[in-house]
């Protein structure tokens, strides 16, 4: 979870503190998360011949990591990417946060639906109350945040769910995360030529890119597709409602960042209204 809400602080810099564009920036993300992924699989793959048998070793053949992926999920790693950082050229660390893992929860929640799980009355209240206050977050004001990078953020989160769900089923963290991010390069690339009329590279910028790529984005998603095989639907929820608190501290701490009235009442609403409905579901029946 500090991976996620470092992901949304190292965004938020490069486009607010240098002039480093959001396409650039998920290509560079992507790109290096990938690199990096490719390292730790060759380094495993000499460990592993270390210490076992070469039978063994053998047994996984040079491109195995490449298929452990697939294109569903790579598609929805892009997408969350290519939104997360168009939404952050106008969102805060902490308002992004809280719309971003806000539609992920309600996503990964109501997928939990579909697929059979019950809700009583509080989970059903729970419910409605966080999709309130993600409903209040936008309502027109002064303190309102833009009604479009709102919107580009929640579509970041539901693919962020999507590539979370399928995560589940990966029986490998490391291969299927590493193919998940060569996959998306491709979608990288097509969109760094659509948009190159308006790129701008940054030497802070892209540091900040390829940090996120590498540390927050490479090995923290290689973290939680391990935990993923290890939790319900609704735990993985759980344990996200910290990354916008997370996120919003960051954002007042190191980018100077103001919280209104607005956000934290909507933050107190969203937040808590999804642990309602996941705290009830894991109480024994």
């Amino acid at each position: 979870m500090v991976a996620f809400a470092s992901n949304s602080l190292l965004c938020r810099a490069a486009l607010k503190q240098t002039r480093l564009d959001a396409a650039s920036f998920t290509f560079v993300r992507i790109f290096s998360g990938a690199a990096a992924l490719w390292i730790i699989m060759q380094a495993r793959k000499r460990f592993t011949g270390q210490r076992h048998d070469s039978t063994k070793a053998q047994k996984m053949p040079q491109t195995a990591w490449i298929k452990a992926g697939n294109w569903i999920s790579a598609f929805a790693l892009f997408v969350y990417a290519a939104f997360f950082s168009l939404a952050y050229n106008t969102l805060s660390a902490g308002t992004g946060a809280l719309l971003l893992f806000g539609a992920v929860q309600v996503t990964m929640i109501l997928w939990g639906l579909g697929k059979g799980e019950q809700l009583d009355a509080v989970q059903i209240a729970g419910l409605v109350v966080a999709m309130t206050g993600l409903i209040v977050l936008l309502l027109p004001g002064l303190s309102a945040p833009p009604l479009i990078g709102s919107v580009v953020m929640l579509a970041a989160g539901v693919a962020w769910g999507v590539y979370s769900l399928r995560g589940a089923s990966a029986s490998d963290a490391i291969a299927a995360t590493a193919g998940n991010f060569l996959r998306a390069i491709p979608f990288a690339i097509l969109t760094s030529l659509i948009a190159i009329r308006w790129t701008n590279l940054d030497s802070l910028g892209l540091i900040y890119a390829v940090i996120s790529g590498t540390v927050t984005s490479g090995l923290g998603y290689v973290i939680w597709y391990a935990a993923l095989p290890g939790l319900k639907a609704t735990s993985a929820a759980t344990v996200q409602l910290s990354v916008p608190v997370l996120a919003a501290t960051g954002g007042i701490l190191f980018l100077h960042e103001s919280i209104t009235v607005r956000y934290v009442l909507a933050s107190l609403a969203v937040l808590g209204g999804i642990f309602l409905v996941v705290i009830e579901k894991q109480q024994p029946t």
